[in-house]
């Protein structure tokens, strides 16, 4: 007797219905949190110590590795950009590119990255470990808010301090393209920081102040939220954070999408 359950049709659909089911049920919760957040913040319900304690966490913990990966791909990049515009004779524009090259996109995409890999996947196993340990539900009985002091802290200190970062690390990015390209291609460094300025504005500096300020929120609030809805033991603990990683990833580039396309289309 034919069995539609066994078949490979059958099993592919349902591993292709249970993904789309997780994906919605996901970016409910994430539409969620984000709601009962902006209540909080509306409302002015504000742990400012716990605020004060993320955002050392965002600020300087994560410092580091964002200067070391925004250093080293800049050098890359200035490596390979430097010697070519030379022999074209246009070692003039070296700094130029660089800074268009590290302000839109490279110092707050990249420096994204590291913050979700050090940061995000952090918070989102630390709540995760507290809602199957029961810590959450102690929380609630003991009337405090697990919004309040979990998720608006965290937020908070990804909106306010992703753009210090950004700042510092396309400082760094541009001092380490102005290096290598001084070594490279024998192009002076008063030439570089004077070609800085050739094709980059105010405008947009600011316009990347703005989107890493969006991705530190970002990164925050889906790292928060998918260690909120995490239930069960260790494994969901370890998948809730796998997500959370990926999550903040695939949000990073599409705000980084929408903003090329908004600003610069």
């Amino acid at each position: 007797m034919f069995e539609l359950n066994k078949t490979l049709t059958y099993q592919g659909f349902l591993l292709f219905w249970k993904q789309i089911r997780e994906f919605l049920i996901t970016l409910g919760n994430i539409g969620c949190d984000f709601s009962r957040v902006f209540a909080h913040l509306l409302t002015f319900k504000i742990n400012f110590k716990e605020v004060v304690e993320q955002s050392k966490r965002f600020a300087f913990d994560s410092l580091p590795i964002s200067l070391a990966i925004v250093g080293m791909t800049a050098s890359i990049i200035a490596m390979q950009l430097a010697p070519e515009l030379a022999k074209q004779g246009g070692a003039d524009y070296t700094g130029m590119l660089s800074a268009l090259v590290m302000v839109r996109e490279l110092a707050a995409v990249m420096s994204g990255f590291a913050i979700i890999s050090m940061v995000g996947s952090s918070f989102a196993s630390e709540i995760a470990s507290m809602s199957v340990t029961e810590q959450i539900n102690a929380m609630k009985v003991l009337r405090v808010d697990p919004i309040e002091y979990l998720m608006v802290p965290r937020f908070l200190a990804g909106v306010l301090f992703m753009p210090v970062v950004f700042i510092v690390s396309a400082f760094f990015g541009l001092l380490c393209a102005g290096l290598v390209s001084h070594f490279c291609a024998d192009l002076s460094i008063l030439n570089y920081i004077t070609s800085m300025w050739h094709g980059l504005y105010i405008r947009d500096i600011f316009i990347a102040i703005l989107k890493s300020s969006v991705f530190g929120g970002t990164i925050a609030l889906i790292s928060c939220s998918c260690g909120y809805a995490t239930r069960g033991g260790a494994k969901e603990v370890g998948l809730a954070t796998t997500k959370a990683v990926v999550w903040s990833f695939l949000a990073i580039a599409m705000w980084d999408f929408i903003f090329a396309a908004i600003f610069y289309l």
